[in-house]
């Protein structure tokens, strides 16, 4: 299908580089502004599309690209037509749960819940000789086992880590006893889904760690567990600082601190080799 999109509706500022607003082979939210069917002529709008319209219309796109190669995998390994598939199963599942993708998020640890209630009509011959409509399920159960299995290893959620660093000082008698209760109060805010582990990377730094599958739970819960560890370190004139907000951490982060804390070790046992020889 072609369409056309006008140098006029490009972009509501003044076009430097058109390169810049389109370019070939990129996926764009564009809207559509008039359809003329006896020519076949569609005209289109880049500028009219609001940020947040682009949001939601990408987010809609990469949902149904995922649906659709799931189903494609499916049709090529069954052998089956993949307009037989949207038929029976796709276009069901976006009409009744707004977009096939959230039907299969539930297919993850539901399947019969979800695929059970899709159905068909078949014709048969009754034993009277008469035709007669049968109701069937709309997938075999081969084909249902193979889409429930590509759903599942595509779709399964990842665990996320989450990290936080803090500074914590206390000069109070007992002070480290104090800052040990800070962290048993941080790690007390963590729930089944969101443990949190809180440890020392060298006074005065601490981290905070958390694994979900939902990253902004995640940030929640480790927000919860600094205003749990400020509160109590305060009570006995400390302070905490958040040196690094709560977010996503990818396997870099974690290699670097890794590494950091094994500085730390390395740090600490020259010292103590260095006291012991002094002693000797």
């Amino acid at each position: 299908m072609e369409a056309m999109l006008s140098f006029t509706e490009l972009s509501r500022r003044r076009i430097r580089s058109i390169a810049s607003l389109v370019r070939i082979g990129r996926v764009e939210p564009v809207m559509v502004l008039h359809v003329d069917p006896d020519k076949g002529f569609v005209n289109l709008s880049k500028r009219r599309v609001s940020a947040d319209d682009a949001t939601a219309c990408l987010e809609r796109y990469n949902k149904s690209k995922h649906v659709h190669s799931i189903l494609r995998h499916v049709a090529e390994t069954m052998d089956v037509h993949l307009e037989e598939l949207y038929i029976h199963v796709g276009w069901p599942l976006y009409k009744k749960y707004g977009h096939a993708f959230e039907a299969f998020k539930l297919i993850v640890t539901d399947p019969d819940s979800v695929l059970n209630s899709l159905t068909r009509e078949v014709e048969d011959i009754g034993d009277d000789g008469h035709k007669v409509i049968k109701v069937v399920p709309a997938i075999s159960d081969e084909v249902k086992q193979v889409l429930v299995e590509n759903i599942r290893r595509r779709m399964t959620p990842q665990v996320i880590k989450v990290r936080a660093d803090v500074e914590i000082k206390c000069f109070e008698l007992d002070g480290v006893l104090h800052i040990k209760e800070a962290m048993r109060r941080a790690e007390a805010t963590g729930n089944e889904d969101s443990p949190v582990k809180m440890s020392l990377v060298g006074p005065p730094l601490y981290v905070l760690n958390t694994q979900t599958l939902n990253k902004e739970q995640g940030i929640e819960v480790l927000k919860k567990a600094i205003s749990a560890c400020t509160e109590e370190i305060e009570r006995h004139k400390g302070k905490v600082s958040v040196k690094t907000a709560p977010r996503a951490v990818i396997e870099q982060d974690e290699k670097l601190l890794a590494e950091e804390l094994s500085e730390i070790n390395l740090d600490n046992d020259e010292v103590l080799s260095s006291d012991l020889d002094s002693e000797e």
